[in-house]
């Protein structure tokens, strides 16, 4: 099944803030395989010969083309990707569903279509179906004979899923389940033919269920008016009665919440390579206007200005995209020797994506928010053009704001991602305890300052990190989870933290090749800006964990950490840029 390399050790979820990682356990873009390489070709070919032309009327929804054209992509095996080979899958690793993802986001409207088809519509029936259920469905949803949405939003339960309202009661006779209830905001709402339905068994018990469209009383509502996205299709679903079979429940009554979880994960994961697609678009784009475009006699692209977002542009695409394939790295370095035949097998997968659920939640963040800085400069790049119809930075400006609420909105995911490490150290899966408490006798010691490389930066990162996490627990206990402030802070930091060591490690890799110019560029810059995102979310967590002189001492110690030698990044930005614009696009 996996064309991942997998030589690399399996790790542990969180692990990389208690110990340093080896450079050859990180999975980068440049370990891909000949396969994966291929598989990116044929999907930017498909892009271009068969979504660019009609990039217009998919934005106008023209009736059946985007199912047409999802359908086409079926033909290539784009749609099956990760279904098995037993039900009509291609059957690969989670590099390539994400390298596809990638290719894919330069329009995010069919984006929405193939990712949510893809990912949280088809995933859940992979990892949870009955043999049976899986070889109804699986075949059509493989080649798009039937398109697949995920429904668990309602009007009045969005991040706050548990609280839904959809009801299911089973019928007298015992053979049908009867759901009456309300989804909201589901992508391909308007043109699936099977939904993922989360629903309470009379009233109480969380449970799946797979619907058909074609069942009586399943009604897709009318196309919400959005600000972006707008080729894709998102609408309610009503459930009136509907009779679903007992042999639709996906998975087991009243466990819903795990398959409800267990794919957002994956499906947090996913959105970094689409955001990451998303930002090296349009960043082709800013270049190229950026060389056409003149003022004061000369290409704007020769402007310092420019030069500075261009480069702060492709440094934070470096940023996510190693962020993105590291984590997909990891999972799979908990799939060595993974294939479908054997036993028990959706629960390894599903188990190896959630060791690493806090990742999956840095890099959906990380990465919304680099697409959303990327985009307004590429808007302002193009000044008054940028706010144009008829440009494409327009378009993405509003397509990216999505991104921040998709799969969990970005605050659920910053408190999530600590909560996470800290219920894994309360169990004893993840020494956070012990690391914490060998930081303070370091500190005791007089030992625990920064340094002025890139990998010593990234140790102070995460020395500053666990620092901070202990102050909080010492001065809330078992109420942190009350202090949704300081835990999205400590996420701040642990996520800056950890793409920090990302791009010093993908670098050295480089370095092994020769080719670590740029790379070594990019990360000189982003680790000194990461490094003082993380004493901004520091003080603000010790100001909110200590008082009068704690707080003073504390933050003495977190200076200790903190503290680096800047480096010329006017400078290394305009170098940046220069290697850009004669590209013509992003390149490592």
């Amino acid at each position: 099944m996996a064309t991942t390399p997998a030589s690399a050790p399996a790790q542990v979820g969180g692990g990389f803030l208690l110990a340093p990682t080896d450079a050859a356990s990180v999975f980068t873009p440049e370990d891909f395989t000949g396969e994966h390489r291929e598989i990116a070709r044929a999907t930017e070919a498909f892009f271009t010969k068969e979504v660019a032309p009609h990039l217009e009327a998919i934005q106008h929804q023209e009736p059946g083309l985007a199912q047409s054209i999802l359908r086409k992509s079926a033909e290539l095996g784009l749609t099956a990707v990760m279904i098995p080979e037993a039900y009509g899958g291609m059957e690969l690793d989670l590099v390539s569903a994400l390298i596809v993802t990638e290719q894919l986001a330069r329009d995010a409207s069919y984006a929405g279509w193939h990712g949510a088809h893809t990912g949280i519509g088809t995933l859940p029936l992979v990892l949870f179906g009955t043999e049976e259920q899986k070889r109804r469905y699986l075949p059509k949803l493989a080649t798009a004979e039937m398109i697949a949405a995920y429904c668990l939003s309602e009007p009045h339960a969005g991040s706050d899923a548990m609280n839904l309202k959809t009801r299911a009661d089973l019928s007298e006779d015992g053979r049908h389940y009867i759901l009456n209830g309300q989804k909201m905001w589901i992508t391909n709402g308007g043109g699936a033919d099977l939904y993922t339905v989360f629903a309470k068994v009379g009233g109480e018990h969380f449970t799946a269920f797979l619907v058909e469209r074609a069942w009586p009383g399943v009604t897709p509502g009318a196309e919400e008016k959005k600000m972006g996205i707008k080729g894709s299709s998102t609408t309610p679903v009503y459930l009136e009665n509907v009779r679903v079979p007992v042999e639709n429940v996906l998975g087991e009554a009243g466990r819903g919440h795990l398959i409800a979880f267990n794919i957002l994960n994956l499906g947090r994961l996913k959105l970094g390579p689409g955001n990451v697609g998303g930002c090296k678009n349009i960043l082709s784009v800013s270049l190229k206007y950026a060389q056409q475009r003149t003022a004061f006699g000369q290409p704007i692209g020769e402007f310092g200005m420019i030069r500075h977002k261009l480069a702060e542009m492709a440094i934070r695409t470096f940023a996510a995209e190693t962020m993105a394939y590291r984590v997909a790295g990891m999972i799979e370095s908990k799939l060595s020797g993974f294939h479908w035949n054997l036993p028990g097998a959706a629960e390894l997968h599903m188990k190896a994506a959630e060791e690493f659920a806090a990742e999956c939640s840095y890099v959906k963040v990380f990465a919304s928010e680099a697409l959303d800085y990327v985009a307004d400069e590429g808007v302002q790049i193009h000044g008054g053009y940028g706010y144009h119809q008829d440009y494409l930075v327009e378009r993405a400006y509003r397509d990216a704001r999505i991104n921040r609420i998709f799969e969990g909105t970005n605050e659920i995911n910053r408190m999530l991602a600590t909560g996470m490490l800290i219920k894994r150290a309360q169990k004893g899966r993840l020494g956070l305890v012990d690391a914490v408490k060998k930081l303070q006798a370091e500190l005791l010691s007089g030992a625990g300052g920064g340094g002025l490389s890139e990998p010593e930066l990234v140790a102070s990162a995460k020395k500053a990190t666990l620092f901070c996490l202990g102050v909080a627990y010492q001065s809330f206990g078992n109420q942190l989870d009350k202090q949704q402030e300081v835990l999205a802070s400590i996420t701040d930091m642990a996520m800056n933290a950890f793409a920090m060591e990302g791009c010093v490690l993908r670098t050295e890799k480089l370095r092994g090749s020769g080719k670590s110019e740029l790379a070594a560029m990019y990360t000189a810059v982003f680790c000194r800006e990461a490094l003082e995102t993380i004493e901004s979310a520091a003080r603000a967590v010790l100001a909110a964990a200590s008082a009068g002189d704690a707080l003073r001492t504390n933050l003495a110690i977190l200076r200790r950490f903190t503290k680096f030698e800047p480096v010329n990044a006017i400078e290394l930005r305009r170098a940046i840029a220069g290697r850009l614009l004669d590209a013509n696009r992003y390149v490592v």
